[in-house]
């Protein structure tokens, strides 16, 4: 369980371009949920990820991991327990090594801690198995090196090697924005078949609005570095775009704005 209290940060403080970035934001996720989150420009979502992962420190508020304060924990040290993936499908590997060296890395830090270069028959054929559900024909390519993939294969593998040791939280940073809509599908596709199968703690920024009301259990909207919506269960299965603009435009006083958002898919 993600339970985040009274989390404040402001940016460039007494100085003419203060921003606060996160505005006394309070969220709890229990167990299992799939939480989407959308909101304008400069509304503190990845914001929250980077408080999330550890990128810096809160200036007020908590964060506990399974009752477990993680507020003042080294990034290194999160990401232990937190899997996270990004827009850039160059983030999160050695484009230099190959797939199975960059799987055998992340295996090893996440289960046994320090890190072991030798890869041993057994991860090996773990890893095969596991790139093989995917159908992309990953599972026989495990020599290549990462940077020679394309952005889809990339974001795939990134994927596997956050959830081979099941994280307690897995954030999800706008990780098909970069894809073609049909490569963009098959991530997503994949990305569920593995939250499901794992049942991860999810959470997902994206600027897809139909992606945002189909994926996942609840959906949150955030503006001015605040959740101003969250939306679960029957509510959000009727929930259409229009009436979530609607919503938007009532909690917020505004018009939602993003030139990067997309209504359909």
């Amino acid at each position: 369980m993600l339970n985040i209290q009274n989390a404040v940060k402001t940016f460039l403080k007494n100085t003419p371009n203060e921003h606060t970035a996160l505005n006394h934001l309070n969220l709890t996720l229990n167990d299992g949920d799939f939480v989407t989150i959308v909101g304008s420009n400069g509304a503190g979502k990845s914001t929250l990820f980077q408080a999330i992962s550890g990128s810096f420190w809160l200036d007020e508020g908590k964060i506990l991991l399974d009752e477990t304060d993680i507020t003042f924990l080294p990034e290194h040290k999160r990401a232990q327990t937190i899997g996270r993936l990004f827009q850039d499908p160059m983030k999160g590997t050695a484009p230099g090594l190959t797939i199975e060296e960059n799987l055998a890395l992340s295996y090893s830090r996440s289960k046994r801690g320090p890190l072991f270069p030798a890869i041993n028959k057994a991860d090996s054929k773990l890893f095969r198995e596991r790139l093989a559900e995917f159908h992309m024909g990953l599972e026989d390519r495990m020599k290549t090196k990462m940077g020679l993939l394309s952005g889809g294969q990339r974001q795939v593998v990134t994927l596997l090697m956050c959830t081979l040791v099941p994280p307690k939280l897995l954030l999800l940073d706008e990780h098909t924005a970069a894809l073609d809509p049909a490569t963009a599908e098959k991530v997503m596709e994949i990305t569920n078949q593995i939250v499901t199968r794992h049942r991860l703690t999810t959470m997902m920024i994206t600027h897809n609005m139909t992606s945002a009301l189909n994926t996942g259990n609840r959906i949150v909207m955030m503006d001015s570095g605040a959740i101003i919506l969250d939306i679960s269960g029957k509510e959000k299965e009727k929930m259409d775009i229009p009436e979530l603009l609607d919503l938007y435009s009532a909690k917020s006083k505004k018009t939602f704005d993003n030139d990067r958002t997309l209504l359909s898919k």
